[in-house]
């Protein structure tokens, strides 16, 4: 008989830890450096194509396709955290440094230091914390994008916003059944 008691009997069993941003950045990151993966996305020459993918933790990913001039709109991910990363082509992301309200709102002005812009050519991406608001466009006249996206936890809901000048409006809120 031992006198040491027994660790598994005294030691709980911890439960699975939610991914962070910097995991899910690092998610996108190895899922972008797949190119049998990048290379299997069909691409449509008119409407963003997408396919979902298995992302870690419990997170939900994407791998999306961007024909020459598409874009989101100006949107957020409600209460998840996210990560996002150029595969191929080049991305640009205007977002707003601000934290909005959540709700209760439908109109607000913004100040003129908000406004930031990021350029993601393939290979770069970037995080982003709750109720981060930002629009993602391919501007390219003639080539397609791909990129990786992944978020925790799973979209609750995307809202939709649409910008006049320094005017922000809500304009929809999406649940998953709408994208899925």
């Amino acid at each position: 008989m031992s006198v040491f008691p027994s660790l598994t009997s005294s030691v709980p069993a911890s439960a699975p830890t939610a991914p962070t941003q910097a995991d899910l950045l690092d998610f996108v990151r190895r899922t972008a450096a797949d190119a049998e993966l990048i290379a299997s996305l069909p691409l449509d020459p008119e409407g963003r194509t997408w396919v979902r993918l298995e992302g870690p933790g419990g997170s939900e990913a994407w791998l999306i396709g961007w024909p020459p001039g598409t874009g989101t709109g100006w949107h957020d991910h409600a209460d998840s955290v996210g990560a996002f990363l150029t595969a191929a082509g080049e991305l640009k992301e205007n977002s707003l440094a601000a934290r909005l309200p959540t709700d209760g709102w439908k109109t607000l002005e913004l100040s003129e230091d908000v406004d930031r812009e990021r350029r993601l050519p393939a290979g770069r991406g970037r995080s982003f914390g709750h109720h981060h608001v930002h629009e993602v466009l391919n501007e390219s006249p003639d080539r397609h994008a791909i990129s990786v996206h992944a978020y925790y936890p799973p979209l609750p809901q995307i809202r939709r916003y649409s910008r006049t000048g320094p005017i922000l409006r809500l304009e929809q809120v999406e649940c998953p059944e709408d994208w899925q």
